[in-house]
């Protein structure tokens, strides 16, 4: 048996193939993490291993809509990031039983070591849970990364400097595997982790060129910004402007009011 087992499960998410990564660390008394929804496929797996343990990487509803659930059916410990405790139950509805920092070791009935690590960006709250799996690092990094395409950083939760010191940390432990929240496994973490690095700073790069050559409204730059249709998920790439927008005004390379941009 695989100690950690990945179980896809059908959510409201916008992800592309409609489904949400739930894992299992640890071969009894496990780690449950992200149990998105109850479904009979996770049903089976938590019944084979049992659940001493639940805890999400961020609480966005397509991660934590059945924490109560399998919390309740297991009498299991619940945990939530330190600072984020009202945060995690507006959204699962339970008060966590403990709280959790970087670094702080959750141990499974095995005695499987499970490490939190810190990763904010797409979510303030957002973190990894790191395990060994025959001698090397697998890293549970919900929204963090994927194998394809990318995520959204939007600007009201998310932070475009923080995601991408997140990335760059996790590029330099270098795991062998990381378990995304959506979709695959990835194998190839350093390549996968270096590509979202490249794609953030070629579409901060493409919002400050549109802000030089004269966009000023989030309209405009998103024109500009892009050069592929993007009416399908039109929200989600205005809120990635956004979000850019912001940085390059905290870092004083333009201004931006909310409302309109120029160079600074």
């Amino acid at each position: 048996m695989n100690p950690v087992a990945r179980v896809p499960v059908q959510t409201e998410t916008r992800s592309p193939d409609g489904r949400t990564n739930a894992y299992l660390v640890g071969r009894s008394g496990a780690l449950l993490v992200d149990p998105a929804s109850g479904t009979d496929a996770l049903d089976d797996a938590v019944a084979t291993r049992g659940v001493d343990h639940v805890a999400v990487t961020h609480a966005h509803p397509d991660h934590v809509a059945a924490v109560a659930h399998y919390a309740d059916r297991f009498d299991a410990t619940v945990w939530a990031r330190r600072g984020y405790e009202q945060r995690f139950v507006r959204a699962t509805g339970v008060e966590p039983d403990r709280t959790f920092v970087e670094g702080t070791v959750v141990r499974t009935g095995d005695d499987r070591r499970v490490t939190v690590v810190d990763t904010p960006g797409h979510a303030p709250d957002h973190v990894a849970f790191a395990t060994t799996v025959d001698g090397a690092e697998t890293l549970l990094v919900g929204d963090l990364a994927v194998a394809t395409g990318s995520v959204v950083v939007g600007p009201d939760e998310g932070d475009v400097r923080a995601y991408l010191t997140s990335l760059r940390r996790l590029y330099a432990r270098n795991p062998a595997r990381l378990g995304p929240g959506h979709g695959p496994v990835v194998d190839d973490s350093r390549a996968v982790l270096g590509r979202l690095v490249a794609h953030r700073l070629e579409r901060e790069a493409r919002v400050r060129e549109a802000v030089a050559d004269g966009a000023r409204t989030l309209d405009e730059v998103l024109a500009a910004a892009y050069d592929k249709d993007v009416s399908g998920v039109r929200d989600l790439a205005a809120a990635t402007v956004a979000a850019h927008l912001r940085k390059l005004a905290v870092e004083g390379a333009v201004r931006w009011d909310g409302e309109r941009a120029s160079l600074a």
